[in-house]
């Protein structure tokens, strides 16, 4: 089974070229151009600068996928909400281990405060990110019709919520 654990600077190159397949090939990310690897590492010093977990999934030396969560929204009120981004290498599929990594994910934004976990999936027929999702817990909150254009048609997003923790039951402060 492989390991999970926080990224380190060194496994950016490959977490660049995992994303930059998804960017190229998939309408999980409605990014046309894929990033490079400074705007990569860029992205990634943000989310560990606001606390924030930046995990992957390594087997045999070699990243096989990656999931980091980031501030749903910049506003304050937004602070204990989270919206959540899992990637896998293309050999990785058909596994279980995007389940694993995210459940990770999860635990990892609970033990730093977060209470809700989003999921803005591209892709209405993107049935392996809703399943993944639906599979640790997350529950559909809805679709927002052809607000996506890429590979020339409109493309949907379908949004999902997982409570972590204590949720709304009590305050977070």
């Amino acid at each position: 089974m492989p390991m999970i654990r926080p990224s380190q600077e060194a496994d950016m190159p490959a977490i660049t070229a995992i994303y930059q397949h998804h960017v190229l090939t998939g309408t999980g990310t409605f990014e046309i151009e894929p990033p490079s690897l400074t705007d990569m590492t860029a992205r990634r010093s943000d989310v560990l600068g606001k606390g924030l977990p930046y995990l992957v999934m390594e087997e045999n030396s070699r990243i096989m996928g990656f999931a980091y969560c980031n501030w749903f929204k910049p506003r304050p009120a937004y602070r204990f909400s989270a919206e959540d981004s899992v990637y896998m290498d293309a050999t990785a599929h058909g596994q279980g281990w995007g389940r694993a990594l995210l459940c990770e994910l999860c635990r990892s934004a609970e033990l730093v405060g977060v209470r809700k976990l989003i999921a803005v999936i591209g892709d209405s027929t993107n049935k392996a990110s809703i399943g993944v999702h639906r599979s640790v817990g997350f529950t559909p909150v809805g679709v927002i019709n052809s607000c996506g254009w890429k590979f020339n048609r409109w493309l949907d997003i379908v949004m999902m919520e997982k409570t972590l923790g204590a949720g709304s039951s009590n305050s977070p402060e």
